[in-house]
């Protein structure tokens, strides 16, 4: 399912909310931190940073507050080689903002070691007011006319009325030659006191959709890939995450599943992105089955031995001697925070090493 648009490398537009990001000094309650430091976050502002270091050109169109926030997420996703052109700016409405929280204190009310909690300050932000007045604008339309991969999410849709709509549209306007991927990235606490029951429609009217077996479970009542499958009949692909344990491809020709490497955990906020854009990435460049789904495991664990959203990849060589290596050998390879131990064949290396995929 590889895309060629006019000759040239593919586009992909990831679009959605991305926040100021307040990453807590320790691990711990929120009571016991001592301070915080900015990052970004956001799952399509994510995705498009994993693509861009994976060398996919790619954009992120959202909006931000005319503050502060706002140019520090626009400044690093540009540093990031993320095209930030059709990024608008609101007067009126603030950035949205999150704080982290990470277990591994022992202190009461930890989390536990390994678990995480995002706490969301994004009512009223300038993402809310996100709408199909969007297309109007010349920068976005132009990105989104050269897109060869468009790249929503569940978030998005459950931000506001005016978003729903934006994603309603964006769905609706099949352009031949662009793949739209959805990632469910399901938020309860979001869908409060809206309706949730316009999810399925969106989710079945992609080409790729991508779901988390636990999230699906807790949305739809079921985690089974065929279920799935079933549940979600017209994308080309569904792809079923089984957190640690591997991942599904399911198409029309029948199902393959790709264990997921053994990772030593730091944090698991941002893996799902990752996971998105190793694939995305590896649709792109035609890699078989296994090699997209292998990709997306790989990004995936770069992400979860990283205490931020983002995570540098391993050099390239790396990656190409992983996802040729032998069935065994890919499940003998473990990930952790200080590199990665392989009996591939050149693959050892420290995670962050220069060098894209």
């Amino acid at each position: 399912m590889a895309v060629q648009h006019g000759g040239a490398a593919p586009r992909a537009v990831c679009l959605g909310e991305s926040m100021a990001a307040l990453l807590p000094d320790r691990p711990g309650p929120l009571d016991a931190v001592g301070g915080f430091r900015t990052s970004v976050g956001g799952a399509e502002s994510n995705t498009a940073c994993a693509l861009a270091a994976l060398g996919v050109p790619a954009a992120w169109i959202g909006r931000v507050g005319d503050d502060g926030f706002g140019r520090r997420i626009t400044a690093e996703l540009a540093a990031r080689g993320v095209d930030v052109s059709a990024v608008a700016v609101d007067p009126e409405r603030p950035t949205g903002v999150y704080l982290k929280e990470t277990g591994g204190s022992a202190l009461p009310h930890d989390l536990g070691a390994g678990r995480s909690r995002l706490h969301y300050h994004r009512a009223g932000s300038a993402a809310s007011a996100l709408s199909p007045a969007l297309l109007a604008d010349p920068a976005a339309a132009l990105l989104l006319a050269d897109a060869a991969l468009l790249h929503l999410t569940g978030i998005t849709p459950a931000l506001s009325d005016g978003c729903l709509a934006l994603v309603r549209t964006l769905l609706a306007e099949r352009r031949p030659g662009r793949l739209v991927s959805f990632d469910l990235n399901w938020r309860p606490a979001l869908w409060r006191g809206r309706d949730a029951g316009v999810l399925p429609a969106l989710l079945d009217a992609a080409d790729i959709l991508l779901l988390g077996a636990d999230e699906a479970a807790e949305a739809f009542g079921t985690g089974d890939p065929q279920e799935l499958r079933a549940r979600f009949p017209s994308p080309a692909v569904v792809v079923v995450k089984d957190a640690g344990r591997g991942a599904t491809e399911l198409t029309r020709e029948g199902a393959v599943t790709e264990p997921a490497l053994a990772v030593e955990v730091v944090e698991p906020t941002g893996a799902g992105d990752a996971f998105a854009a190793g694939y995305l990435a590896g649709t792109l460049r035609g890699l078989d089955r296994r090699g997209r789904l292998r990709l997306g495991h790989l990004c995936a664990a770069t992400a979860l031995t990283a205490p931020a959203d983002h995570a540098a990849l391993p050099p390239a060589e790396t990656v190409r001697a992983l996802l040729a290596a032998p069935p065994a050998q890919w499940a003998a390879t473990r990930v952790t925070a200080g590199g990665i131990m392989s009996p591939v064949p050149g693959p050892a290396a420290p995670l962050g090493a220069p060098g894209a995929a």
